[in-house]
């Protein structure tokens, strides 16, 4: 491709809305889509089974029309579609960057936004996914972080993010024809808008959906979750997910942190270390991922790589150290390190024992790089003189 190729943005349908009375059987549990079933007159001796048929429509064969339903009985599939619905977010809008990354823009109940992110390569195909509208964080180094926190996200508004982008990518296995083991959509990180740990339980559902054998069927070695640091909440992750972890760590002392994150005045680093130290023995994860920004003079010596490594070898701590390079955006307060100092950092973790790649910048000519997420309608409100007084410029 060209590096003069034009960016193309392909403008999609409206919200559907919901038929009015209607639940949403998308983001519900196995156990409260039985339920439902049963509540909605399914006899309580088959509602096992046909909980078990409809999961398999949805989320394996990607199907949103009872009517195709075809081992249901056709009585049964109307007294379904009186009662439910399989809705999932809606997209407004595709950008694709010259590197093949692609930024959607869904929209979600209410006509709020958020963004979602998938990253092909070579091996994999990656899905950035966001869990608020949003954030409350504030990390000073992160554009999500200048647009304040609406609300949570659903299990149904989460999960329907990775059926969104299966519908995009044309992966649903046609039923009756030779399933293609070949995985366009192979990962699933949750690093897009929001903290994941601020809403757990929505989290939680919606990952253990995606999880399930029989339906998107994703590892759970498959699935990173990315956290500021909310201490109390990562012992349950362990526990209820049981995905991979990663936590955006970004400095090596609290003075520091505190400014590039602000949750640290909460959990301060010890606190943090302490937690994940006891993950990889409950999860069974191989080991925690520490996500570090390389920010130009304020974390990127030397004396912060050595002090990186001993902090994590003092906590026992499994890890590697992925170092993103700060992807800038209007009015941003900081300004990226050079490649020489992050290559300088990076060999000290390297020659430490540490895995230390360095994150090649994805999607930036469409703001779809980390950090750089926020909703275009939010974007399109803040002049770029709101966003500097915002980040106290």
């Amino acid at each position: 491709m060209s590096a003069k190729a034009p960016i193309t943005q392909d403008v999609l349908t409206l919200p559907r809305q919901p038929a009015e009375g209607k639940a949403n059987l998308v983001g519900l549990t196995r156990d409260q889509m039985r339920q439902a079933l049963i509540d909605c007159g399914t006899p309580e001796k088959q509602a096992r089974m046909r909980t078990g048929q409809i999961w398999q429509w949805i989320y394996q064969w990607g199907v949103r029309d009872f009517s195709a339903m075809t081992n249901l009985a056709k009585g049964y599939r109307a007294l379904l579609d009186q009662h439910f619905t399989i809705a999932i977010p809606d997209m407004v809008s595709r950008q694709v960057s010259l590197d093949g990354t692609r930024k959607y823009l869904v929209r979600i109940a209410g006509g709020h936004e958020v963004e979602v992110v998938y990253i092909p390569e070579e091996d994999r195909g990656t899905l950035c996914v966001s869990s608020q509208v949003g954030c409350t964080l504030t990390c000073t180094f992160c554009h999500t972080g200048t647009q304040k926190l609406v609300r949570n996200l659903t299990a149904a508004e989460i999960v329907g993010q990775i059926m969104m982008a299966r519908d995009d990518l044309g992966e649903w296995p046609v039923p009756g024809q030779p399933k293609d083991e070949t995985r366009l959509l192979s990962n699933i990180v949750l690093m897009g808008m929001g903290e994941p740990l601020y809403n757990f339980e929505n989290v939680r559902d919606a990952m253990k959906i995606a999880m399930d054998p029989e339906g998107i069927s994703l590892s759970r070695r498959r699935i990173t979750l990315s956290t500021s640091g909310v201490v109390p909440e990562i012992a349950r992750t362990a526990e209820e997910i049981g995905c991979q972890l990663a936590v955006s760590f970004h400095a090596t002392t609290d003075e520091v942190r505190n400014v590039l994150v602000p949750i640290n005045k909460r959990w301060n680093i010890d606190t943090l270390l302490q937690a994940l130290a006891a993950y990889p023995k409950v999860s069974n994860s191989e080991r925690i991922t520490f996500e570090y920004v390389m920010l130009d003079g304020v974390n990127d010596s030397d004396e912060d790589a050595r002090r990186l490594i001993g902090l994590i070898r003092e906590h026992g701590i499994p890890a590697k150290i992925n170092l993103i390079p700060f992807n800038e955006w209007p009015g941003a307060p900081y300004k990226r390190s050079s490649n020489n100092r992050i290559r300088a950092f990076a060999d000290i973790i390297y020659k430490a024992g540490y895995a230390s790649p360095i994150r090649t910048p994805r999607g930036e000519d469409i703001m779809a790089a980390c950090g750089q997420l926020k909703s275009a309608t939010e974007r399109a409100r803040k002049s770029r003189r709101q966003i500097e007084a915002d980040a106290g410029l």
